[in-house]
Formats: C-alpha cells, structure tokens, sequence
C-alpha cells in the first residue's frame, strides 16, 4: 500500500505513511493494549518477590482507583459534543476552519492550536482541537490527511503539556497547602518563577513546538496519500450524525411541554452560573479551568444553553455517549497497573516502582541527574499515565535525591514534567477522548505520533541535561 507512495511525498512523510500502515495491520486495539500492560507488570513485580496473592489483591485493589477520573475522561469527551453540535459554535468553528489553505497548513495549524491551548488546559486541547479536525475534514477543497490531522491534535498531550499551568506538579509544589508534609519539608515550596516560568522551561517548550511543526509540516501525505474522514468507519458515522440531525420534531403530548421548554434549562443554568461565578472569583482563571470538575461542569452548562431546551441537549449527549465507550472499559485496567507498580511489595518489602527509581537514582550523578531521571519519568510514565498525579508517589525519593546531588529543585520538576509526556506519543491512554471524538482508532493514528516521539526523545532529553547545566541548586524554601 505505502510502496505506490506518490512522488509528492518526501523522505519524511513516505516514513510516515510507512508507519502508519505498519500500525494499522500490527498495532492491537487500545484494550489489548492496555490488558498487555496489565500481564508485563505483574509479571515484573513477580519477578521482583511479590507472591501472587499480593499481585491479585494489588491488581483488584486498583481496579476500580480510577474511576472518579474515568467519569471525568467520560464528561471531557460527552460535553465536548455538546458544545460543538450547538448550531452556533458550530457556526465559529467552522469559520475557524476556514482559515487553512493547503492540507498540509491545516495540519500545522491544528498541531499548533493544540499545543498552544495545552498550556492553559489539556482537556482544552484534547475536545477543541478534536472538534478543529472534524471541521476542517468537512472541507471538500481541502486535501487534508485525517490521519495525520487526528495526530496533530493530539500533540498537545503529547509535547508540551505538562510544560504549562496545567503541570500537575508544578502546581503542587507551588501551594504547600496541598502538599503531603513528607514532601513538603524534602522540597519546601517550589513557585512558578522556579519551574513552567524559568526561561529554560519556556526554551525548551518554544523548541518542542517548533520541531513538532516542522515535523508536522514533513510528514504530512499528499496527493494520492491522503486519507478523508470519509474512509474511516467510525469517523463518517460521525459525520452522518451531524449531518442528518434533524429539527427537534414538534412534541406530541402535554408530558413532554418540559422538555422542549427554556424554563428549566434557565433554571439549570442559574444555579450552575452562580457557581462559576463564585469558583472563578476564588481562584485565579488558569487554576480554575485546569480543574477537570470545573471544566466539564462548564462545558456543560454552556452546552445546556447553547442547546436552549432540554431535549435538544438530550439528544446530542445521546450521540455523545458511544464515544466514551472505550474510555469507560480500558481506564480500570490503568489503575490496575498503577496499583501493581506502587502495592505490589516484593520479598523485601518493597515495591516494583521503588525497584525502578533505585536503579536510576543509583547510577546518576549531579550532571547526569536530569538525563537519567528524563529517562526514569518517560519509562514510567509509560506505564503508568497519570497526568502527572504520580509524583506524589515519586516525588519523595526523587527530590530527596536531587537535594542530595544539589540539583535545582525547580529544574528536577521540569524533568519530569518534559519526559512524562514522551510515552504519551505511543500511548493510547490519553488519545481515548480525542479518538471518541474524531471517530478513529489509536492504530490510525499512532503511526504519525511514533514519527513524532522518534525526533522528540533526543531532542527533550538533550535539552533537559544542557538547559540543567545552566541552573545552580539553591536549598529548599520553607513557608
């Protein structure tokens, strides 16, 4: 399939779509992928002396950890939909889409919409670049690659991230109200001018955007290449469903007068108005929104007047609800893993995720510290996608071993902020919610963001151990 590559396709892009076949035919689905997860570390952690009841009870135990945020992932993907298909953000929407010229620029420019608005919310850039792509693929004049437009989305998730206000860390380092004593008297308070604000950080994410781009730009197909919308299953029902949603049909009986009436949803909205009103007059509005509860809560509520009456609003979280089926099955299976990984005590008392952070805090030194744990962060990350909730898990030993080594503490959290989205670029955990947005399947994708991780493992962690040379260790700052 991919040897009749026309000539129009570069070195680059023949790369590309050579992946992305190998991907399509070898790559399992995101359950089977998960499940594999969940075998590989219970495997590593009996091979490290735990018994297996301890490995069952520590599989089971973390099971169902995870289904607060299950519901959240759910939510990011349900009110998402319902924003979009409201006839007048899908009228903005489109005229933002209008913008492109060329496929290839509209690749670049939702690659760029989305790592631009991942610094302020991921779950931004997930639903709002997701919703981009469909747009832009309802373009006929527009050769653009779905495929690669979908990866393209997702790079938000997948580079910078954790580079910006959403970084779970580097906004519990900065409020000790939230930290865990233990840490709080190994790290003190870490603000923001010491980590996502140090120049270094913003070099290093003004670089991972600008390679993604060119990268973007490279690898994008043309010609005969491409791949519409319309060629993917689950993407065309999509679009058929946009496409045949009809008028709300007059109502047939007196029950249903509530349902097509504004009066509750002024109601609704009223109250939940109130409520962000009051959250945002709190708390600054980047902490705000990068609260998943407080996101979904608005996206909702924005939904449910967008939509105007009640059963508009119904019908669309209806159309929304299959998307989030492989959400909803696959993120126990993480919090499998993560249990595993962190409960599953070994002969001498310790466990798996203990094991792996000894063995890189072992062999660094102060001027390996940032290469070594750049790889430690990624490797684990892989397994255990958290979001950048892990650290509080890690971070004890890891900056215990950091003031030992006087590296800048500061530095020592972008580290691990840089290298916990590398494995994101291969692993479906995150692209659940984009995927139940565009239609697609992790393998569709996965081939365009292996090309994009290949460039960016040497890039971050060269840069995260030169950028690290600059930096001196100051001790710990205690409220």
């Amino acid at each position: 399939m991919t040897s009749a590559a026309p000539a129009a396709d570069g070195p680059l892009a023949r790369f590309a779509l050579r992946s992305a076949a190998w991907a399509e035919r070898w790559f399992p689905d995101a359950y089977v992928f998960a499940a594999l997860g969940v075998v590989v570390v219970a495997l590593a952690a009996l091979a490290f002396g735990a018994t297996p009841t301890a490995t069952a009870a520590a599989f089971g135990d973390g099971y169902w950890s995870l289904i607060p945020f299950t519901m959240q992932m759910a939510f990011v993907v349900i009110g998402g939909y319902v924003v979009a298909t409201a006839p007048a953000v899908a009228r903005l929407i489109d005229a933002l889409a209008r913008v492109p010229r060329t496929g290839r620029g509209a690749i670049c420019y939702v690659a760029l919409v989305s790592m631009l608005t991942s610094l302020l919310s991921w779950g931004l850039s997930l639903v709002f670049g997701g919703l981009l792509v469909r747009a832009l693929a309802r373009r006929e004049d527009l050769d653009m690659d779905y495929r690669a437009a979908g990866a393209a989305a997702y790079l938000g998730l997948g580079a910078v991230w954790a580079m910006g206000l959403s970084s779970s860390a580097a906004q519990l380092q900065a409020n000790p109200a939230s930290m865990p004593p233990g840490l709080l008297a190994i790290t003190g308070v870490i603000p923001f001018s010491e980590t996502i604000f140090l120049w270094q950080s913003i070099a290093l994410t003004a670089a991972l955007i600008a390679v993604s781009l060119l990268v973007c730009f490279l690898t994008a197909p043309r010609g005969a290449s491409v791949k519409r919308a319309r060629e993917f299953e689950g993407a065309d029902r999509l679009a058929a469903e946009e496409t045949h949603a009809a008028a709300l049909p007059p109502r047939t009986r007196p029950g249903e007068w509530l349902e097509y009436s504004p009066l509750i949803t002024l109601l609704l909205a009223s109250m939940s108005v109130g409520w962000l009103v009051y959250e945002f007059a709190q708390k600054p509005a980047v902490v705000a929104i990068a609260n998943l509860n407080t996101y979904n809560f608005l996206f909702l509520t924005a939904g449910l007047l967008l939509h105007w009456r009640p059963r508009s609003f119904l019908n669309a979280v209806a159309r929304a609800v299959p998307s989030t089926g492989g959400v909803l099955i696959q993120f126990p299976l993480y919090g499998g893993i993560a249990s595993l990984l962190t409960a599953a005590k070994g002969a001498d008392g310790q466990t798996l995720a203990h094991h792996l952070s000894s063995v890189f805090v072992r062999i660094a030194s102060t001027e390996t510290f940032t290469l070594v744990m750049g790889v430690y962060s990624a490797v684990l990350g892989f397994f255990v996608p958290s979001g950048g909730g892990k650290w509080i898990i890690e971070a004890p030993y890891v900056m215990q071993a950091a003031n030992d080594l006087q590296v800048h503490l500061g530095w020592a959290v972008q580290v691990y902020n840089a290298a916990e989205a590398l494995p994101n670029l291969i692993n479906p955990f995150w692209m659940l919610p984009l995927l139940g947005v565009l239609g697609l399947k992790a393998r569709d994708i996965v081939g365009f963001t292996f090309l994009q991780l290949l460039v960016h493992i040497p890039l971050v962690l060269g840069l995260l151990w030169l950028l690290g040379m600059t930096l001196s260790y100051h001790p710990p700052v205690m409220p």
